[in-house]
């Protein structure tokens, strides 16, 4: 049996299941007219049983991937992001059960199928490991850290739930910029997705040879037109274009030039829809937050930080320092996916900091909870992709 085909299969059905269990949370929202229709809504049932079905799909290609490769699927970025879009569905799976909010899964699933659109855009070729990676504690350290952060997305749809609700989109106000703002940086996300497919469509590439970091000679392809050069570049594609900018070895200017093409594209979309509805963008989605439960938005918000903070830590930190001592000889070494590990684990604690010593509740918690989420993107995205260190074979 081909395992690999078989494990591509199963991610497509998983990732249509989840489109479509959005559809019937939007009807489950909109449809109820109490609270306890809201509840028990007959497509709250449906979408939460088809988004059981694309979970069981979306596990089924993680398994048949780890059979394919022969190793646990989590050893690249493809196969990192598609992990942490599974484990941010099983969250909400087990959050659904407990409190019974379609509201949710309407915000959760969209947010889980574009992550699961920005993995699309890495090679899915199994490759053989390296040897820093053929580590049992790399396992314990990434699928840890995938089960954190996953749980802690989740006190992020939470606060923007609560946040959309409360927020009043017809005057403006600092809560409305900064809720705006973060609808516009989902929508960077989707250019991204976008930006890529089209280049990828078009068959634009073109190849290069460069110096790496440690003087050796190195080959390097793009898909985009190339906007920035790696260190000492020279095109091997004929009629390449030339990049503008040529970036020392510390900057990856593949994903660099990447980034800048997607945050381009991001910027014209957003416009676009702000030029055809005419007010803004987080207004489309407000409606459906209407008849969540304050309270319990707010809860749910903070029980997933105290249940994902010590996760994320035993993952990021106490698994990755093991891990880093039996790969490089070393507990810390101020690598940049290293630095911002910390620095999203000092956040979370001023969060829990914040919440039982301060009282922040309500709306103070649910924006540190979106603000903590952004942190998370921001080291999935930027940090592995623009800034070279030890973790860039990822």
């Amino acid at each position: 049996m081909d395992f690999a085909s078989l494990s591509s299969n199963l991610l497509l059905v998983s990732f249509i299941a989840y489109l479509v269990a959005t559809l019937f949370f939007g009807g489950a929202v909109k449809g109820a007219k109490t609270e306890k229709a809201y509840k028990n809504s007959k497509w709250g049932n449906i979408g939460i049983t088809i988004t059981i079905i694309g979970f069981l799909t979306h596990l089924g290609y993680f398994i048949t991937r780890w059979i394919a490769s022969g190793h646990a699927p989590v050893s690249n970025m493809f196969e990192f992001v598609t992990a942490f879009g599974m484990m941010i569905v099983g969250a909400f799976i087990l959050l659904f059960y407990m409190y019974r909010t379609p509201s949710l899964g309407l915000f959760a699933l969209p947010i889980a199928v574009v992550i699961i659109g920005y993995a699309s855009m890495f090679p899915t070729e199994i490759t053989p490991l390296i040897p820093a990676l053929k580590s049992y504690w790399l396992t314990v350290h990434v699928i840890t850290v995938v089960i954190g952060e996953a749980i802690l997305a989740i006190s992020a749809v939470a606060g923007l739930v609560l946040l959309l609700k409360v927020t009043d989109l017809t005057k403006k106000s600092k809560q409305r910029f900064w809720l705006e703002s973060v609808i516009f940086t989902i929508v960077l996300v989707v250019g991204f997705i976008l930006s890529s497919t089209v280049f990828s469509v078009m068959g634009n590439e073109a190849e290069f040879t460069y110096v790496d970091k440690n003087g050796d000679p190195a080959k390097i392809e793009y898909i985009y037109p190339p906007l920035f050069g790696m260190n000492e570049y020279e095109a091997l594609t004929p009629d390449a274009m030339t990049p503008l900018f040529e970036m020392p070895a510390i900057v990856n200017a593949k994903t660099l030039t990447t980034f800048v093409w997607s945050l381009a594209t991001g910027i014209v979309l957003y416009l676009l829809l702000r030029l055809i509805i005419r007010r803004p963008i987080a207004t489309l989605f407000q409606p459906f937050a209407k008849k969540a439960n304050t309270r319990l938005m707010d809860e749910i918000g903070y029980r997933s930080v105290l249940i994902g903070f010590p996760v994320f830590t035993l993952g990021a930190l106490v698994f990755a320092m093991i891990w880093a001592h039996e790969a490089w000889s070393r507990f810390w070494g101020w690598d940049p996916k290293e630095v911002w590990a910390l620095i999203t684990w000092l956040f979370y604690a001023a969060f829990l900091h914040l919440r039982l010593s301060r009282g922040w509740e309500g709306e103070k918690s649910a924006w540190l909870a979106v603000i903590g989420f952004i942190i998370i993107m921001f080291n999935l995205i930027a940090v592995n992709l623009i800034l070279a260190g030890l973790h860039s074979y990822a």
